[in-house]
């Protein structure tokens, strides 16, 4: 199991669904089931006209609220963009960047991955970072490739002291929305890569404290083998978290339910 220095985080991304009152309601049955004790990071994405719907719901509890994006600018001529400050006003702590629905469908580089990173961190907003390769890109034996080019992208020119307030997500493309997974051997040999790339880039004690997530077709009834992994923190879930009984399942794995943090 996981260093406990690093605390776990479970995040769902609720990408483009939900109104209003139903991401409210999901929201107050998420807090209403949390376990009071529970020691690890929980945090919801929803889209950003629902935002501030979920933040009054999530008033005076622990869970974190989150965006999908954030833009690289503070302010201008940037029709249908939100900027860092702007997230912050509306409730948000941390912000997801670089998902592969991102990448893929709205064309965003590695460069501009970079810029928002930059932007969150200039903001005090935790970037929750995405990587990871398409179905093609692995059977062709370009995934640490993938993840490396990725990865150098994301971070370049971003001190030490900046990088460790990133949370990395490692999402396989082709486990995303398809209801396949990585097998917890695949997805741990993947976050060990990740996590030696970071060693690489800034040195041992920010690899070893570094919180790796695992994102890709995550549900209730494969959680506890990929949370069992010595190198899995966390899990940035799509589906499962619009479900609340399946969403707070995986939100009280078992491997913390006996006792790993």
């Amino acid at each position: 199991m996981a260093s406990n220095k690093r605390v776990p985080m479970i995040a769902g991304n609720w990408k483009m669904h939900l109104n209003s009152k139903e991401a409210a309601d999901l929201a107050a049955a998420i807090r209403k089931g949390l376990d009071p004790d529970l020691k690890h990071e929980v945090l919801l994405a929803p889209t950003f006209t629902n935002l501030h719907a979920v933040k009054a719901v999530l008033a005076g509890s622990k869970i974190f609220l989150s965006s999908q994006d954030v833009a690289w600018e503070e302010k201008g001529a940037f029709t249908g963009a939100v900027s860092p400050s702007q997230l912050i006003d509306a409730g948000c702590t941390h912000a997801i960047i670089g998902h592969s629905e991102r990448r893929k469908i709205f064309l965003e580089t590695d460069e501009v991955v970079n810029k928002k990173v930059k932007a969150a961190i200039k903001a005090n907003l935790v970037p929750v970072l995405c990587i990871g390769e398409t179905l093609e890109e692995r059977e062709s034996q370009r995934t640490y490739r993938v993840l490396e080019t990725q990865l150098n992208g994301a971070f370049a020119g971003i001190t030490a002291a900046e990088a460790s307030k990133v949370v990395i997500a490692y999402e396989p493309v082709w486990a995303i929305g398809t209801g396949k997974t990585a097998t917890p051997d695949q997805a741990q040999d993947a976050h060990v890569y990740v996590r030696r790339q970071m060693e690489r880039i800034y040195g041992k004690p920010y690899a070893e404290a570094v919180r790796l997530l695992y994102g890709g077709s995550v549900k209730a009834d494969n959680v506890d083998e990929l949370m069992a992994q010595p190198d899995i923190d966390g899990a940035l879930v799509g589906g499962e978290s619009l479900k609340s009984d399946k969403f707070l399942r995986v939100i009280h794995f078992q491997a913390v339910l006996k006792g790993r943090v």
